[in-house]
């Protein structure tokens, strides 16, 4: 047996794996957010040791564990935990939607000019290394104390274990790595006044970073197993639904859509909001473009809108989407946008609208403009040099016939619908301790696809339509740029 644990913002879930992969149990502790002041995202580094003592506890009680042979760990990717010479907390956890350092953005990229290059990302607030330098500068005190910085799974390993470790994948999404050399860059930590010994020590995924304090192993009914790197939640995620070879893709249709494909090595089109990062397995990088909003546009017009469950508007909808040439058009942007404008003040639009616009008319509009919209993040990375040879389809929103064929339609290539557990990236993380221990099993074993339910072929005669429609959606959203500011709208 073998555990993942996967640290999420709003819960920690811990999941129980067989020697043949299946799911055998799962258990999730929630966790809240702290928001003291705007743009604020914060986390106390406690409340995930709680929350994980919580849930293996009752993962012990259900189960014998003493057969469990190796725990890997994931997480939410990009936060900041700071800790002092004494191993303890400084201040409470920066997360990943925090966005108070846009300004310190700016900064790094003109202190190391070169920084694209070396991360293959741009600089956002999102990411590790602008929080940092926004501590140094409006919390001195703190950043004096520094000793360590830790990602948050790598807080919970140290506490598993005493390690000071992370893993390739993880550490990518700092900006702190030099994705193609896989190892610390120098000059990105100087600008934020740090350096390496500041860093945890970097290891591939499925390598083992120490092993189970006794205490917790005699507290949980186990051994004193092997702790293995792990991922971030991305690339754990892919792990999980067997995304380990050159080519391989996801499109993941969730609340945000995420078009993931894996490379034997780096590339990166930072300018256009694609993300590199490193994969979690030896020498395996991947990109990703990123929708913020994609199936929270129809469950926002089924609530909003048209005032009716998600399920009977679908039903009503049919097998197919019908578009036309005069159909109105729909801008997903109900949440700013990150693949391939990078653009916090998108907002979402109708146009095109008629008096014989019909609510069946206005569903399928957001529909293609979510659809659209993944074209140009997958047109973005694809200009990176990496291409995909096959596409997983998976996702909520993927569960609708004719979205699938849609989906193949404006993409102009073959999709397949799989099956996805919903444990996700602890099960990745399940996977890579697996991996990590079992040499016995051949890699493609442990590592498995989910099963294909069915596969979609791209029409030429739609495709064509939906390239002459996609000319005029990138207009409109042109047009509306200048129209797009922050005190717009939320976004």
């Amino acid at each position: 047996m073998y555990i993942g644990i996967d640290l999420g913002t709003s819960g920690i879930k811990v999941v129980l794996t067989d020697e043949e992969g299946q799911v055998l149990a799962s258990h999730t502790a929630s966790l809240e957010v702290s928001r003291p002041a705007p743009l604020y995202s914060e986390q106390a580094p406690q409340d995930w040791v709680d929350a994980l003592n919580k849930s293996m506890e009752q993962l012990s009680h259900e189960h014998a564990l003493n057969k469990v042979k190796a725990i890997g760990l994931s997480g939410q990717m990009h936060g900041a935990v700071l800790l002092d010479k004494h191993a303890d907390v400084i201040r409470p956890a920066i997360l990943w939607n925090d966005g108070r350092s846009h300004q310190e953005c700016e900064e790094l990229e003109q202190a190391v000019p070169n920084s694209r290059e070396i991360t293959g990302n741009l600089m956002m607030p999102g990411f590790t290394a602008p929080k940092l330098l926004w501590v140094k500068k409006h919390e001195p005190e703190h950043f004096a104390r520094i000793d360590k910085v830790l990602l948050p799974k790598d807080y919970l390993r140290y506490v598993l274990s005493g390690d000071y470790a992370s893993d390739m994948s993880d550490s990518a999404g700092t900006l702190w790595l030099d994705v193609g050399k896989r190892k610390w860059d120098a000059s990105l930590l100087a600008a934020c006044g740090l350096s390496e010994a500041n860093m945890p020590k970097l290891y591939e995924g499925s390598e083992i970073t120490g092993y189970l304090h006794q205490s917790l192993a005699d507290k949980w009914g186990m051994k004193a197993v092997p702790i293995v790197a792990g991922a971030g939640d991305n690339a754990a995620g892919a792990i999980g639904v067997g995304l380990t070879q050159p080519g391989q893709a996801m499109l993941s249709l969730g609340t945000s859509g995420v078009y993931f494909v894996v490379s034997d090595k780096y590339t990166s089109n930072p300018e256009s909001a694609v993300h590199s990062f490193c994969h979690a397995l030896p020498n395996t990088w991947h990109l990703m473009s990123v929708l913020l909003s994609a199936a929270s546009c129809v469950s926002w017009f089924a609530e909003s809108i048209a005032k009716q469950p998600l399920s009977e508007l679908l039903q009503e909808l049919g097998d197919s989407i019908e578009i036309q040439e005069d159909s109105p058009f729909f801008l997903p942007y109900l949440s700013g946008e990150r693949t391939p404008h990078n653009n916090p003040y998108a907002m979402g639009n109708f146009f095109g609208l008629t008096h014989q616009t019909d609510k069946k008319a206005l569903l399928s509009a957001v529909i293609e403009g979510v659809s659209l919209a993944f074209a140009d993040g997958v047109e973005a990375l694809h200009a990176s040099g990496t291409q995909a040879k096959e596409v997983m389809l998976i996702g909520g929103g993927a569960r609708h016939e004719g979205w699938r064929q849609l989906l193949a339609d404006v993409l102009n290539r073959e999709v397949k619908f799989c099956e996805a557990g919903e444990v996700g990236p602890g099960l990745g993380a399940a996977r890579l301790a697996q991996l990590a221990v079992d040499k016995d099993t051949p890699f493609a074993e442990i590592c498995k696809t989910p099963k294909t339910i069915a596969t979609y072929q791209a029409d030429a005669q739609r495709h064509a339509l939906f390239k002459k429609r996609q000319g005029k959606f990138r207009e409109i959203y042109q047009q509306l740029v200048p129209l797009f500011t922050s005190d717009s709208g939320e976004g």
